[in-house]
């Protein structure tokens, strides 16, 4: 078997088979296969897709390129939700100790941000002395007790993946629907859970910018969890516009307590109901979706909710009592007011545009070597379909260095379209796969 002879059957459009996919890939891991002869099987793939039973294979082998981990000392049913990347998306913060309120846990590998997308890690480490699990015994014995299990990806996790990322990059592949699905689902696949939950982000602040693109992402990937014995929903989310209010780290973390206090913007409980309703549904305690927010709205009205994320932040080094004393944060020495240069209503919000307004003061990463200062970031007062008036504040910049704040006042002022005419409410869900 040669790997030119693969490359050729996939530039001919020809199925490969399980022999052909693993060779392909084991000889690529060994360090085998040229990047030549690599980035041109990419583009091959790019232009004629994989079949469904290609796709599925291809991400199985994948996945056992690296650690699988399972958590079988954890005997709750567990939750794995991942997002496909946003602005303000804080949902992580919000959810797992949901889920952890009615009984379930979570158990997932969060990320770090880059570019306009913030990570879940970034926002947890701007708590002091907090500090994610490192081994699955670690993380175990916190989901043991809390319900909640997060901890960072490791390089020993899908190394295939990294490798054939760096590729992508590089070769103008990165796009490509088959590639995207088996690099999510390849690292979900190789953490133990009883559903997968994604959140495919649609629109300005997303990877994937346009619905048909993002139907068909979940699509495939659903066929990957079903191939692979892991139940797998989707929900399509709208990225038109950020998550809740805050943009940042430290403050987004405030915003995801206000949540469990009940205090939350239509939006974000929007996606974080739906989420936790299908964890609910999977499991078999309800039959419909919105039997949950009753469920949900119990725990957060008894304070479990809140009390678990608490117990969280306590068994991962840092200080409980923040949730009541935001003062415990890092916090922005100076505020700056963006005023609305019009009136009228707010038609649109260019959210990568925000998201990097954030990024420039230091909310976010330029590149994976970018030092963050959790303290610093946005806070939206105008969304989409709000009347505004000439003058009135539209946004607010938190900052402690005022290099950028210029730059990033223009590109808030940039993002804001506003129109005379008045504007409907977007859809937050734009729709739900199962």
């Amino acid at each position: 078997m040669r790997i030119v002879d693969i490359i050729e059957k996939k530039r001919d459009n020809i199925e490969l088979t399980k022999e052909e996919i693993d060779f392909l890939l084991d000889e690529c891991q060994k360090g085998n296969v040229p990047d030549y002869q690599l980035s041109a099987f990419l583009m091959a793939t790019y232009f004629n897709d994989m079949t469904d039973k290609e796709l599925v294979e291809f991400t199985k082998k994948m996945r056992d390129s690296g650690d699988i981990i399972s958590f079988d000392k954890i005997n709750k049913f567990l939750v794995d939700k991942h997002s496909t990347g946003g602005v303000g998306d804080k949902v992580t913060i919000v959810l797992a100790p949901i889920i952890a309120a009615l009984g379930m846990a979570t158990a997932k590998l969060s990320g770090k941000g880059l570019g306009h997308t913030g990570g879940t890690i970034d926002k947890f480490e701007s708590i002091e002395n907090f500090r994610f699990s490192e081994t699955k015994e670690q993380l175990m014995n916190i989901a043991n007790k809390t319900g909640i299990g997060l901890m960072g990806y490791s390089d020993k996790i899908v190394p295939l993946d990294k490798k054939i990322y760096s590729l992508r990059d590089v070769s103008a592949t990165v796009p490509s629907i088959p590639l995207i699905a088996s690099s999510i689902m390849s690292k979900k696949l190789a953490i133990t859970s009883n559903i997968i939950i994604l959140d495919v982000k649609v629109g300005d602040g997303a990877f994937m910018k346009d619905l048909n693109h993002a139907k068909e992402l979940a699509k495939r990937m659903i066929t990957i969890g079903k191939g692979a014995g892991r139940k797998t929903n989707v929900v399509l989310s709208n990225m038109d516009e950020p998550l809740g209010r805050n943009i940042g780290n430290a403050n987004e973390v405030i915003e995801g307590i206000e949540a469990l206090k009940g205090n939350i913007m239509p939006d974000l409980k929007e996606v974080v109901y739906t989420i936790a309703s299908l964890a609910l549904k999977a499991k078999g305690e309800i039959e419909d979706i919105k039997k949950g927010w009753p469920l949900i709205d119990n725990v957060i009205k008894s304070g479990l909710a809140l009390k678990k994320l608490q117990e969280f932040i306590i068994e991962s080094g840092g200080n409980g009592d923040l949730v009541n004393d935001y003062t415990l944060l890092p916090q922005a020495k100076h505020k700056l007011q963006v005023k609305a240069d019009k009136s009228g209503y707010v038609k649109r919000i260019k959210t990568e545009e925000i998201g990097k307004a954030a990024m420039v003061i230091g909310a976010g990463r330029a590149t994976k070597e970018s030092i963050i200062d959790h303290a610093v970031g946005l806070k939206v007062i105008k969304k989409v379909a709000d009347k505004v008036e000439k003058g009135e504040v539209i946004c607010e910049i938190e900052y402690n260095d005022d290099k950028f704040v210029e730059d990033s006042k223009a590109l808030i002022l940039d993002a804001y379209v506003i129109t005379d005419e008045k504007v409907e409410n977007p859809k937050t869900i734009l729709e739900i796969i199962e």
